[in-house]
């Protein structure tokens, strides 16, 4: 039977200061989100070399101090698997990301293992562990937990610690542990996890395109859903979906009457206190001045045309390169990198640069200055270095 999660300051507090000293711990959260725009915080998993627990973060009167402390604790690794999510928590409640940070997917991608690799995959991969995921979508907020609940809950940061040290040893072995430097970076930086509302039209597919005046209606739009979705704490799509955001854009409606037209906004809406805020974003987007606007990421880079064969080549010596190699072609380069190196000998992309360079940027560059060609045979292809 598995112990109850943590529900008490004392006994967190405890937990906390004996995982201090360990060097590393594996973390996991179990979060809800459907219904608010802010993460509500569940569980969440503990796992030192030798002890795991869970926390109950919904319990009345626990002070998680002693946990985000750990966080901050610069001693400890804290390892996680597709962490993002979870650092944007961490990150919300305490305006800090937990740091150093290890994440076991983006680590199996040096190894090898795959782009994004799940992890009841790595588990099989690594440590020849299958898992039961029958409570991946259990209500994690419902009190009391299951023992079932609580069993799946650790299992995510038990079997992480074997996962860890097979990946971090295999990393140290082949001189590959500080090719991950630059995504942890990221990983590990209050940028990644800030957005101001003024970028959020960022988000929005299909944002360019449009012309100006256009642009600065949606700027503004979407800047007005994040600052109230989040005082109401709502998802944003609950509030006004991202399609009539840009019907609203390109229409530029000024009274009620024309805004209830939007597809999806009732004439009640329209009509009420949501309705001007809406007419107001949309005067403030008129009246702004077309010098103050961003270069539609559309536009932002024009490419040359007749890219399209150089860029298959160049994917397929990705490809070649990444398998020769055995890592992830994906941690290497983009589709959008691939084209702007097929545009530009010195394309500023991450390709081109360190390790990635050396493992494919080099040849990518000697294969457009025809000094390496590609040829089949029989079911494989081939890379031929010409004089």
């Amino acid at each position: 039977m598995p112990i109850p999660p943590i529900a008490d300051t004392e006994s967190l507090a405890a937990l906390c200061a004996r995982l201090s000293s360990a060097e590393y711990v594996t973390v996991d959260t179990e979060f809800m989100r459907e219904n608010t725009y802010w993460p509500i915080l569940c569980l969440v998993q503990l796992a030192g070399p030798e002890e795991a627990a869970c926390i109950d973060a919904l319990a009345p009167g626990l002070d998680m101090t002693p946990l985000y402390e750990l966080m901050a604790d610069e001693r400890v690794l804290k390892v996680f698997h597709a962490g993002r999510q979870d650092l944007e928590i961490f990150f919300h409640h305490t305006g800090q990301v937990p740091r150093p940070v290890f994440d076991s997917q983006l680590a199996a991608m040096v190894c090898g293992l795959g782009d994004q690799v799940s992890y009841e995959n790595l588990l099989a991969q690594t440590i020849g562990v299958t898992i039961d995921k029958s409570s991946r979508f259990t209500d994690w907020a419902r009190r009391p937990l299951s023992d079932r609940q609580i069993d799946y809950a650790l299992a995510d940061v038990t079997h992480l610690r074997p996962v860890y040290e097979k990946l971090a040893k295999r990393m140290r072995t082949t001189g590959r542990d500080h090719w991950l430097d630059e995504e942890m970076a990221v990983l590990t930086s209050p940028a990644t996890y800030h957005t101001e509302p003024e970028d959020a039209w960022r988000r929005l597919k299909g944002r360019g395109g449009h012309g100006p005046r256009y642009l600065a209606i949606l700027i503004e739009l979407a800047a007005w859903r994040e600052r109230e979705a989040q005082r109401r704490d709502l998802p944003r799509n609950r509030l006004l979906r991202d399609d009539a955001i840009m019907e609203i854009a390109a229409h530029a409606p000024r009274t009620a009457e024309t805004l209830a037209h939007t597809r999806g906004l009732s004439q009640k809406a329209a009509e009420g206190p949501m309705g001007q805020a809406i007419l107001k974003a949309i005067e403030d987007g008129i009246a702004r001045p077309a010098h103050s606007l961003p270069a539609p990421p559309e536009r932002a880079e024009r490419l040359p045309p007749g890219l399209g064969p150089l860029t298959d080549l160049l994917k397929v010596l990705l490809k070649l390169n990444c398998e020769k190699q055995n890592v992830a072609a994906r941690l290497v380069a983009n589709g959008d990198d691939l084209e702007r190196i097929a545009a530009d000998d010195e394309a500023d992309v991450p390709a081109l640069k360190g390790w990635r360079r050396e493992i494919f940027g080099e040849d990518a560059l000697k294969l457009k200055a025809g000094k390496l060609a590609l040829a089949a045979e029989g079911k494989k292809i081939r890379i031929i270095e010409l004089d």
